[in-house]
């Protein structure tokens, strides 16, 4: 749409620029599971998991997680004492599986050394597993009404379009978060940063801000420059190197399927995997098998990371079940019918849907 004519800008002033978008929010609030109902006082457990799920996931892709994690542990004592597979497997397609392990030892935490009660300030919060500034900020602003400052990439975008922020992400996210604390209201401060997260997901979208439907357009210094569609700028992504390695996809006489853990520490941590090779960057790759076998080509697979894609090569054998020993203390067979009681990342369904799709069946 077009600027404002008049392309003068005063910063948002704090009370009238909470007030607005309050008043906004009170109107047009998402009704999202784990958001308590007006008046009723938040549960800090739902705060919590949602935003630990929410930790580089969408809305949409955590809502039924949501409910499933909620059914089966409806309280931090229950998901305390869930054993880890449990909660992995669970969480399989989520990714970013470290955050399932942290889900799993805060709520330890929580329920053994702290009586099932969460810290109300976001200081306290920042001392239990998986939270971090950001995630403390939301549960101590959410659910105990903290006047902390919330700032997520909604927020961000926001917030660079009301001051016009030009200099470009990530660079930028310390001077966005210095402005965001200027406007963070002493009262109501969990609705207020419930409020500025639906304003960008719902309103000041990332490519087609609804600057008509907007409640801060007044104060919107990108709006009156006629730029805000363009706000927040980012810097040019570096390419990502390649990794390549092996799957040893090993079937035994029964049709099952070797599956080792993988170490508790580093990607996929204490998931189940498809044995395979180390992930090595841009090079050749070590293609010793583990066990004297046929080995067929199976396929090959590809997978992007956050920072790396992989390429992964499958072999396929059958081998005698005692030949199991070959891939280690914490391999086991396990059964078609009992692959989905094992936490398998993304990665790995991709290894046997392609080298046995008959297993995934």
């Amino acid at each position: 749409m077009p600027p404002r004519k008049d392309h003068s800008h005063i910063a948002p002033a704090p009370k009238a620029h909470a007030r607005r978008l309050l008043a906004w929010y009170d109107r047009a609030r998402r009704d999202l599971p784990w958001r308590a109902a007006p008046g009723v006082r938040p549960d800090p457990y739902r705060v919590w998991l949602s935003e630990i799920m929410l930790q580089q996931t969408t809305v949409a892709a955590i809502i039924p997680y949501f409910g499933r994690f909620l059914a089966r542990w409806p309280d931090v004592h229950g998901l305390a004492a869930a054993p880890l597979d449990d909660v992995l497997a669970q969480w399989q397609g989520l990714g970013y599986y470290a955050r399932a392990r942290n889900l799993k030892k805060c709520a330890e935490a929580v329920s053994h050394d702290l009586g099932g009660v969460f810290p109300a300030s976001s200081a306290r919060l920042q001392e239990l597993p998986g939270i971090g500034p950001y995630t403390a900020a939301a549960i101590a602003a959410i659910a105990y009404d903290e006047a902390a400052t919330v700032v997520d990439g909604n927020v961000e975008r926001v917030i660079a379009r009301l001051f016009a922020v030009t200099e470009p992400l990530p660079q930028a996210k310390p001077r966005l978060r210095e402005l965001a604390a200027t406007l963070t209201p002493a009262r109501r401060a969990g609705d207020y940063a419930q409020a500025m997260m639906d304003l960008g997901a719902t309103v000041c979208a990332p490519r087609s801000p609804d600057c008509d439907a907007c409640p801060l357009i007044q104060s919107c210094a990108a709006h009156a420059k006629g730029i805000a569609a363009g706000l927040p700028r980012r810097a040019r992504k570096a390419a990502r190197p390649v990794r390549r390695a092996v799957a040893w996809l090993a079937l035994n006489d029964k049709g099952e399927v070797a599956l080792r853990r993988r170490p508790e520490k580093g990607l996929l941590g204490g998931m189940w995997e498809v044995p395979s090779s180390e992930w090595i960057v841009d090079g050749a790759f070590d293609a010793v098998p583990p066990a004297r076998a046929r080995w067929h080509r199976g396929g090959e697979i590809f997978h992007v990371f956050t920072h790396f894609r992989l390429e992964m090569e499958i072999r396929r054998a059958r081998l005698p079940a005692k030949a199991l020993a070959h891939f280690g203390a914490d391999a086991k067979w396990v059964s078609r019918d009992n692959l989905a009681a094992h936490a398998l990342p993304s990665i790995m369904k991709k290894v046997i849907g392609a080298g046995a799709p008959s297993l995934l069946d």
